[in-house]
């Protein structure tokens, strides 16, 4: 069997994989409705020509260099291209909005920026002219910003510089303590916070995965299907520099209306993808098979029948028919509509609800519950079959990461991939690394066979159901601060958007009653004054990424007080008593 390797930095190992794998497909796009690939070799010959263009436009070691793009092969390409050159990737989300880009550009201080294309530089641009970037890569064209902004074209650069890829190779002198890129996360705080990844943190991630690859499963070819963003830590980890350690193949995706499809063709031997991924697929799936008829759809209850009885410990022979019935019917279609060679499905970034994995389960695809965080490379855990699969927990601890639980219950955790801390901000850096231990800020417990079970979270960051963080107190911040608006609570944890329960300005409820001859006591329910509420969620909203948008809102039926217990004497909200009142009423916001 293949062992996994060790590496001194990311992009030794990238140049290693390079010269092993030489002109066998590497990179995959969709272009013309055909997929076309991009070799090893091609790719490394990019990333030294543009790690040179870097160098020759003045920058130097250290600096770090801002990366704003869609999934796309050019994004793996800066990425590594920016760390040969000795520089630091800070990639940044393509929904940002320019107060996030300017947040980012600000706090890292970028020297220079990378995007794809022109409609996200249009969002770009008014940052980078406020910062102190000296210039910006368009892989694209970037039209009408040449006036305001030094830009270079991503083609004039490869095609302008020489490609001595050994030479290249060969320089490359960075530590695995050596800070590799900055991924910026979400904060209780509301700004988003630095996290310094240094090339062991994101190694020590995908050996421990990659072991789970190969004892597991087998290390054969593998092929990825990248479709999370890449400048999310758990894709760029898991999706990015995974298959290059194991020198796979990625083709990336066309989008969530294409998934399905671009599965089909892609036929990948392993997926990372978030939990809402699945509810979805799930939902499709069963849709499908329901209106097949009557016998597909009772082979479905048989399979999900057989599934739970399997995952409580109870195995029967009188199922063994069935069961053979099920591997000769249902499952080879169920398979063949995700490529017909899926090894893996692998769920991270937001808690997975148990009757979803079980489905999976049902249907003969091996789907793996991981945990973590960005401050942990991102992976800290994850299922594997020779653990023993249980969808109610997140698996055993990967490789060179410990774990234990602190009394509070709090999970801790410790090993090469904890980062180094935040960029630029030594205050909460004291708070998550403590004596050695990353304080997580979820509650959870270890059983017996060694499987993390997370039980609850200690901090407030909402976590969408598509793996997204938010920071409630930023967007609760920014609702508060219109005239309209008295306090906020936002909702959406393992949900597919925010909500907002919110307390009316007492003062404005006054004068608009006054104002349209009505009594304050009487407005709650005329469609004009909700309106007027509306309108002022929505300006916040123009100043909000999309995962941070609040699309509906309830109204409480009194202010927040300590009287009430919806506030502490330092005047924080408490978000468990507020969502025990109105839970119904939040929930119902979802419906359609």
């Amino acid at each position: 069997m293949r062992a996994i390797e060790t590496f001194p930095n990311l992009v030794t190992m990238f140049f290693a994989r390079a010269w092993e794998m030489g002109d066998a497909p590497f990179l995959w796009r969709k272009t013309g409705g055909a997929w076309q690939p991009m070799s090893w070799a091609e790719a490394a010959r990019q990333v030294t020509a543009l790690a040179s263009a870097l160098k020759d436009e003045g920058l130097m070691p250290g600096d770090p260099v801002m990366l704003v793009s869609e999934n796309r092969p050019e994004f793996c390409i800066a990425d590594l291209a920016i760390m040969a050159a000795g520089c630091v990737t800070v990639p940044t989300y393509t929904t940002n909005t320019t107060r996030d880009h300017q947040h980012v550009l600000t706090d890292s201080g970028a020297r220079a920026v990378i995007v794809s294309t022109a409609k996200l530089a249009a969002t770009l641009m008014p940052a980078v002219i406020r910062s102190q970037a000296s210039f910006v890569i368009g892989m694209e064209p970037l039209r009408g910003a040449q006036g305001q902004v030094s830009c270079r074209l991503w083609s004039d650069l490869i095609a302008g510089h020489a490609a001595d890829v050994d030479a290249c190779a060969a320089a490359q002198n960075a530590t695995r303590d050596d800070l590799a890129c900055i991924i910026y996360t979400s904060g209780t705080g509301g700004a988003p916070r630095g996290v310094m990844q240094h090339h062991g943190a994101i190694l020590s991630n995908i050996e421990g995965a990659g072991r789970i690859v190969a004892e597991d499963f087998g290390w054969d070819e593998e092929v990825f299907l990248s479709f999370l963003p890449l400048s999310h830590a758990y894709e760029h980890s898991g999706g990015q520099f995974l298959p290059i350690m194991l020198a796979g193949q990625i083709y990336y995706s066309e989008g969530l209306e294409k998934l399905a499809s671009n599965i089909e063709e892609a036929r990948p031997t392993i997926m990372v993808v978030v939990p809402r991924l699945f509810e979805v697929l799930r939902t499709r799936i069963i849709k499908s098979i329901e209106k097949q008829g009557k016998f597909p759809a009772y082979l479905l209850g048989q399979a999900l029948r057989i599934a739970a009885k399997e995952q409580r410990g109870e195995k029967s022979l009188l199922d063994l028919p069935m069961k053979a019935l099920l591997a000769r019917t249902l499952k080879p279609k169920i398979a063949q509509r995700f490529g017909g060679r899926m090894k893996a499905l692998v769920s991270g970034g937001a808690p997975l609800n148990p009757d979803v994995g079980l489905f999976f389960q049902a249907m003969g695809l091996t789907l793996l519950q991981g945990y973590g965080q960005t401050e942990a490379g991102p992976v800290i855990s994850c299922n594997r079959p020779r653990a023993g699969l249980a969808m109610d927990t997140v698996g055993p601890p990967l490789d060179n990461a410990e774990v234990r639980i602190a009394d509070d219950g709090e999970i801790l955790v410790r090993g090469e991939l904890v980062m180094h801390g935040y960029w630029r901000n030594p205050a909460e850096t004291a708070k998550a690394l403590q004596d050695g231990w990353l304080h997580t800020g979820d509650i959870g417990e270890i059983d017996a066979r060694g499987r993390i079970r997370i039980t609850d979270r200690k901090k407030d960051l909402i976590v969408n159901d598509k793996g997204d963080n938010v920071s409630p107190q930023k967007v609760e911040g920014m609702l508060t601060l219109q005239p309209e608006i008295g306090q906020a609570m936002v909702h959406g944890d393992r949900r597919p958007y925010l909500v907002g329960l919110i307390v009316p300005d007492v003062e404005w409820t006054r004068e608009w009653a006054e104002a349209n001859g009505k009594a304050p006591t009487a407005v709650a329910d005329d469609p004009a004054y909700q309106a007027a509420l509306r309108t002022a969620v929505d300006r916040v909203n123009d100043d909000l990424s999309v995962i941070e948008r609040v699309r509906r809102i309830v109204l409480a039926d009194e202010p927040f007080t300590i009287e009430n217990e919806e506030m502490t004497p330092s005047m924080k909200i408490r978000r468990h008593v507020i969502r025990a009142r109105y839970q119904d009423r939040l929930d119902a916001l979802y419906k359609a």
